[in-house]
């Protein structure tokens, strides 16, 4: 029996994601592309689905775009053209709840734009980063070239790109990449348990807040700042309650007192 090429588990409102082509370190075959755009679209379609766990299956997060079936090596079994590219980016667009990258091992190329469309990444410390469009000779199409250098920097960016050299688990956390570093038995717990902190929030609250975040990325700081206010009249409007307030702030010191 062939073996499904994404695994989705849930646990509640958690749906958990697996690459699951451990042999060819979960490389992106038109496949798997599809299987992948399939899952995050009908996430996206699942009102009960409010946090997102992506991850891999064996030592790597996804080596990108499976490059024997890009070079003609090997047969997709496509018949039409390729247009899932494009289209696992628009998919996780659709996704407008939290998506956490559980980076388990190498993120390539690829792999690496589909972390970086991640809410939030934490890295294992087999994790290592590299972008090889520029040794390979394909440009970036899911937004690495952009994304990248928002998130560490135009200089440090240019020099993963032009270089295609690999980014190890701790110097992607000094450069603000990650948002922490964890030993391999401890990365899907310590995803888990993130996921179950998101979830402990008000729902309503934390979408709007991920939309404005997402809108404002795209945006000058003075339109962001629109953007925030704009998002925030409709919110107090339509979901603030004063009665709801007191109870959550008498949760939130006792959640404080806890955690100090």
């Amino acid at each position: 029996m062939t073996a499904e090429l994404v695994l989705c588990a849930r646990d509640g409102a958690i749906a958990e994601i697996t690459l699951n082509r451990p042999e060819v370190m979960n490389a992106l075959s038109f496949e798997l592309r599809g299987k992948l755009i399939d899952t995050f679209r009908n996430l996206a379609d699942d009102v009960s689905c409010e946090v997102v766990i992506l991850t891999g299956a064996g030592r790597a997060f996804t080596a990108g775009l499976d490059l024997k079936e890009l070079g003609g090596e090997t047969s997709s079994g496509r018949q039409t053209t390729d247009t899932s590219v494009t289209q696992l980016s628009d998919a996780v667009d659709l996704l407008k709840v939290p998506l956490i990258g559980a980076i388990n091992g190498f993120a390539i190329t690829g792999g690496f734009e589909l972390a970086l469309m991640c809410d939030i990444l934490i890295a294992s410390t087999n994790a290592r980063f590299a972008d090889t469009h520029a040794r390979v000779g394909v440009v970036p199409g899911w937004g690495l070239s952009q994304r990248l250098p928002r998130t560490v920097g135009i200089n440090r960016a240019k020099e993963l790109s032009l270089t295609g050299n690999f980014l190890d688990a701790q110097t992607a956390y000094d450069w603000g990449l990650v948002n922490r570093i964890v030993d391999p038995d401890d990365l899907l717990p310590t995803a888990r348990a993130l996921a179950q902190d998101i979830l402990s929030t008000d729902r309503p609250t934390r979408e709007a807040m991920l939309q404005i975040m997402d809108e404002g990325w795209h945006t000058t700081l003075g339109e962001g700042l629109d953007i925030e206010a704009v998002a925030n009249q409709s919110h107090s409007l339509n979901h603030v309650n004063t009665e709801k307030i007191a109870a959550r702030r008498q949760s939130i010191l006792k959640r404080g007192r806890s955690q100090t």
